[in-house]
């Protein structure tokens, strides 16, 4: 069964600090790999391009926020076509599999990786991995052609469906090496690029020569060392549907409340950038700000507050927000899913139900709650323009790794630059930050309280540092 990758980081060192986490290469086991000139310098669509290949010491730094004193810090092998690939156009033979929830933009990423190979590399040979790992070895596989793919941008989920849950990594690379797969492109979250590593790493342990490419895609924008996840654009967007219609019943009744579940796991990011987005959101609470019902200062009696001022309100709850009250008041013992994440008790309705139970049993204020969850609306719509290109971008960007011959990685933006980056360094969950300045612009927007006490204060930044330490910040 597949467990998290152990592979030892691949780290350079060079002169004045210089510090480069790299991927892993086939040449690393494979030393008498032979190379070939890249087919894109006789592709006419990229014949115009000025230094269309980037310099094998090219790097992405990690932070771009240093002081003079500081180190340089971690730097990332930046990602784009090299001159000389691992792979001949007609040797290739790719797969594609999807795993994990559904995201906007999964069928962008399939499609764009069979049109690349296609277009940039003349490879006519990819397999689609049908139903996630397990996939592999039930022969669940369908050809894709660019035909096959060419609108599959246009529709939400995945052509290849997915599945969650562990998988027998020893079977997966029997099925890739009796297939002859040398490339495999994993699309997936966090725990899919788990999944990757492990198989990586028996791919390399029977020397085998197949790339191994990740490309992440989490709706709740929780990985680190990336910018920003494939979907998380999309989901902030439609979130906005969801936040609109919940200002519009609560403002259109006395004493209106309308209330948003909005999921993100542990994160929090889709709810804080849907509420500073819509300017119609009066409080919103995620995990990393824990809040209390009962008590001056605390949720309830801000509700009464602000429906006496306003007349209504909106609340934006991400799904992971106060889950320790929630466990305790119904008593709940801990359930996991398929992929081994902990299944969260619906908050929403949770806090619902009480500020319906507290109005009710205080008769101050007859109340008209309305709640919206809108989960499965969000990610499993088609991916907005914005979201498009970007899952172009990682699938070429992955494409371009696999054919140099790099593997072990999974491809993702850097402070605005694409660059490859070890299964390991994103395989962690990073949350909003209540002690950084973009929840302070939330507070601001929603003039909320922080419900948060001073120790909550120093406890949080505490984690925070903690974490950035963790990151190699």
């Amino acid at each position: 069964m597949c467990s998290e990758g152990k592979t030892t980081p691949k780290i350079v060192r060079g002169e004045g600090g210089y510090v480069l986490e790299d991927v892993p290469h086939l040449i690393d086991y494979l030393p008498d790999l032979p190379t070939y000139p890249n087919p894109l310098q006789d592709n006419p669509a990229y014949s115009v391009v000025n230094q269309y290949f980037v310099d094998v010491n090219d790097n992405v730094a990690q932070k771009i926020v240093v002081h003079k004193s500081s180190p340089r810090g971690m730097l990332f092998r930046r990602a784009g076509p090299h001159q000389r690939v691992c792979f001949e156009s007609d040797e290739v033979h790719a797969c594609i599999v999807t795993c994990g929830g559904l995201c906007p933009g999964l069928n962008t990423a399939i499609g764009e990786i069979v049109c690349g190979l296609y277009g940039m590399y003349v490879v006519r040979k990819v397999l689609g991995i049908e139903g996630g790992y397990r996939g592999f070895y039930s022969s669940n596989t369908t050809n894709l052609t660019q035909k096959s793919v060419n609108d599959i941008h246009k529709r939400g989920g995945t052509i290849l469906c997915t599945s969650r849950g562990g998988h027998d990594t020893l079977k997966i690379v029997d099925s890739i090496e009796d297939r002859g797969i040398n490339q495999v492109y994993i699309i997936g979250g966090d725990g899919t690029q788990k999944g990757a590593s492990v198989i990586f790493e028996e791919i390399q342990r029977r020397g085998l020569k197949v790339a191994v490419a990740g490309i992440p895609k989490m709706i709740d924008n929780d990985i680190v060392v990336i910018d920003q996840s494939s979907g998380f654009d999309t989901a902030v967007e439609e979130a906005q549907r969801a936040i609109n219609a919940a200002h519009v019943e609560a403002e259109s009744i006395e004493n209106g409340i309308g209330v948003v579940k909005l999921m993100g796991r542990y994160s929090g990011f889709i709810a804080m950038y849907a509420t500073l987005a819509s300017r119609d959101v009066d409080c919103c609470l995620i995990p990393g700000s824990p809040f209390r019902l009962e008590g001056k200062g605390e949720l309830l009696e801000f509700i009464e507050k602000r429906l006496k001022e306003n007349g209504h309100m909106v609340i934006v709850v991400a799904e992971g927000a106060g889950q320790d009250p929630t466990v305790e008041s119904m008593r709940s013992v801990d359930h996991q899913d398929a992929s081994g994440n902990k299944l969260l008790l619906d908050v929403g309705l949770w806090l619902s139900q009480k500020i319906t139970d507290h109005f009710t049993r205080n008769k101050k204020m007859h109340i008209n709650l309305k709640y919206i969850d809108p989960t499965y609306m969000i990610r499993a719509i088609p991916r907005n323009a914005s979201d498009n290109i970007y899952c172009t971008l990682l699938a070429h960007s992955a494409i371009h790794g696999a054919m140099a011959g790099y593997t072990g990685f999974t491809v993702g933006p850097v402070n605005g630059r694409h660059a490859y980056i070890p299964f390991h360094r994103i395989t962690g969950v990073q949350n909003v930050v209540v002690t950084d300045r973009m929840w302070a612009r939330l507070l601001s927007s929603t003039n909320q309280p922080s419900f948060l006490s001073s120790k909550d204060v120093e406890d949080a930044k505490k984690g925070a540092t903690d974490a950035a330490v963790g990151r190699g910040e």
